[in-house]
């Protein structure tokens, strides 16, 4: 792999709206949904910090060997904030920055109110 051409990967950071508040404060759940997630697409997780909140918000930070996937809920006001990292160490990873985001997006039926790219 040639140094100079080396892109590091796609960091896609969303904040969505989210019309049913009970997925923004089941932790568990999101973490059943993720194991998925990352079975389906062959990522390997490598730990995992879960931190639930008095009003059952939730805030989550799952690293994995490819970079990380991190959420953040606000069930007071129906949203949460969202982001994946994956690098291009071994191979170009953008398409599935995508698509493990849109799963993520389907998951919450969410609406999306912000959504950045940054090719790091």
């Amino acid at each position: 792999m040639e140094l100079t051409s080396y892109s590091p990967g796609l960091h896609k950071l969303v904040t969505l709206s989210v019309p049913d508040s009970s997925k923004l404060t089941n932790s568990a759940g999101f973490m059943a949904f993720t194991d998925a997630v990352l079975q389906q697409h062959a990522l390997e997780k490598v730990g995992a910090v879960v931190h639930d909140f008095e009003n059952d918000s939730f805030t989550i930070a799952v690293c994995l060997k490819e970079s990380h996937i991190c959420i953040h809920t606000w069930p007071e006001f129906n949203q949460l904030t969202l982001d994946v990292y994956l690098c291009n160490y071994l191979q170009d990873n953008t398409q599935k920055v995508k698509a493990v985001m849109a799963q993520y997006v389907e998951y919450f039926q969410g609406i999306v109110l912000k959504d950045f790219e940054i090719n790091r």
